[in-house]
């Protein structure tokens, strides 16, 4: 399935991965529907990416601060090993973690990838800490799994069964978390393409640019006031491609 984003400064074509359907069906919907027909890229960053997607910034005046509308809805997280932030992925944005643990997807709010190229000490740095917080997110996942455990500890104040406990999920989730935070194929892509690997793990990346990403060059690097909003608008219109 592929979906043309059309713009001023030209078209943009992504193609949607199947890997991601929950994603998938839902920006379908909502291309179909015209739902993003004369909305901006209200939120555009040099060197890291393009955000569109919010209602509210349809004939948005100057000035108005954007990036917090949508429909009445998030999506489940489609967080795949697979996937990644290369340049032009398209991926959804969200709420922070504080607020949204399970890191569900806004419900229209998008971003493309533009990022940068990695060095081999930057991308060693990245890896590492790729891999601690998949080992966190394991230990998090066990630890719900013994969660009457955990409370009946704590009402007993049984600090050492809770020490133990603690040194044996978090044995469980180093052992589930094998190899490197990055793939071969990250690494090889980052120090090469580019894109934003800090990120990888953390959003749903369902899709990529097919054809355009000298368009996305060009946004990313437009002129932008407070909020990171362009100086100029830049309206978009999409519509599904065979």
């Amino acid at each position: 399935m592929k979906v043309k984003i059309q713009t001023m400064l030209g078209d943009i074509v992504v193609r949607l991965y199947d890997e991601t359907p929950i994603h998938r069906d839902n920006f379908v919907k909502l291309v179909k529907d015209g739902y993003y027909d004369g909305t901006l890229f209200h939120r555009v960053i040099k060197d890291f990416m393009i955000q569109g997607g919010d209602p509210d910034s349809k004939g948005a005046p100057a000035g108005k601060m954007l990036g917090v509308g949508g429909p009445d809805y998030t999506l489940e997280a489609e967080i795949k090993d697979g996937l990644f932030h290369k340049r032009g992925a398209l991926a959804a944005a969200r709420q922070g973690d504080e607020v949204n643990p399970e890191r569900r997807s806004s419900g229209s709010q998008f971003y493309i990838v533009w990022g940068q190229v990695y060095n081999e000490g930057q991308l060693r740095q990245f890896s590492k800490q790729l891999k601690m917080q998949k080992i966190q997110s394991a230990f998090n996942q066990l630890a719900a799994q013994h969660r009457d455990e955990i409370m009946q500890m704590r009402r007993e104040r049984n600090r050492v069964g809770l020490q133990e406990l603690q040194d044996k999920l978090a044995a469980e989730a180093e052992a589930q978390v094998t190899g490197n935070g990055l793939t071969d194929e990250q690494l090889k892509i980052y120090s090469t393409i580019g894109g934003t690997p800090h990120l990888d793990g953390q959003y749903t990346v369902f899709g990529e640019v097919e054809e355009g990403l000298d368009v996305v060059e060009m946004i990313q690097q437009t002129a932008t006031a407070r909020g990171d909003r362009p100086v100029d608008d830049i309206e978009m219109r999409m519509i599904l491609v065979d």
